[in-house]
Order: structure tokens, then sequence, then C-alpha cells
């Protein structure tokens, strides 16, 4: 592969419900601008789909509201205490109480997928057993950051980094990250 370049450590296998939080980060940490995210990465794109294609998606209500229409494939759970949601669309009003919406639905990786709030409260709490992260090598403008968090409570098990090319005039690298037992 051009510009591309991949490692694996094999991971323990799961046999239980774990919880993953996907996330794109800027160098500077920066996750969104005014509503969106302040670049475009076809590739990010495809592997977020890719990953969440199936499962439980759990988002805060302001990152629900920046979506066109609800992502085909995904059963999604807005965390919310106000009313005025659509009709028959799964709302919580904890991190946790999404996540047990999900696992009780019988999901074996529910994902935490923003915003920022929801994001810290995932970790803050002690949630998260998977980070799918990819990390753009470039600061954005940004107004909507990711939250500070313990990179030694988690172990480095993927990582594949891609250099420009048409189609992501940035480089970035994916890093897989499973939760140090």
């Amino acid at each position: 592969m051009t510009g591309e370049s991949a490692s694996r450590v094999d991971a323990p296998r799961v046999s239980q419900s774990v919880t993953a939080l996907i996330a794109a980060v800027a160098e500077n940490g920066a996750l969104g601008k005014d509503g969106g995210l302040p670049w475009r990465l076809p590739a990010d794109l495809k592997r977020f789909k890719r990953l969440t294609l199936g499962h439980h998606l759990i988002l805060g209500r302001r990152t629900w509201e920046t979506l066109d229409a609800p992502l085909p494939g995904r059963i999604p759970v807005v965390v919310t205490r106000r009313p005025g949601l659509p009709a028959g669309l799964l709302r919580a009003a904890t991190v946790a109480e999404a996540l047990a919406i999900a696992v009780a639905a019988g999901d074996p990786m529910p994902f935490v997928g923003g915003g920022a709030e929801i994001f810290r409260l995932a970790l803050a709490e002690d949630r998260i057993d998977r980070l799918y992260l990819t990390r753009i090598h470039q600061s954005f403008d940004g107004d909507t950051w990711f939250p500070a968090w313990d990179e030694s409570r988690f172990r480095l098990v993927a990582r594949e980094d891609h250099a420009v090319a048409e189609g992501h005039p940035y480089p970035f690298s994916f890093h897989d990250f499973e939760r140090r037992r």
C-alpha cells in the first residue's frame, strides 16, 4: 500500500458486551466546528460506517441534531433530558442508561459517538472498553474539543498510518485501543 503502513497486535477475544468510543480528532484536539466536521476524510467516514453498522450509536442531543437524517443501519440512542425528540427515537437521560438500553437489546458492542460532553462523561465514568480514534495529523480551527483522557489506561492494539493522497488531503492514522485489564 503506497503511503500507508499498518501494524496489528493480536487482541484477546471478548465474550461479553464491550463499549466502544469512536471519534476523529485533530492534532490540536478539535472535534468539530459550527456543528460539523472541519475536515473531509472519506476513509474515516468509511471506517466509521464499517465499525458502527448494526450497532447502537450513543449520541448527545446536539450531535443528533447536526445529522441530516438518522444514519442507516445504526440504532441511535440520544442522551438528553429535554423532551421533543422524534417519536420512536430511543432516548436516555444518562450515558449509563443509554448503554443499558443497548446491552438489554443484545448489542455486543454499542458505540459512543459524541459529542464532546458525551465522550467526556463516558471516559470519566470509566465506561469505555475500546477506542477507535482517527488521529488527523493537522490542527484545525474548532469549537468542540475531545476531552483529556488517560491513555495509560489503554493499550494500542492496532495502528494504520495514511499519508496525504487523493481523497484524503491530510495525513492521518487509525488508532485502536483496548482498556488494560
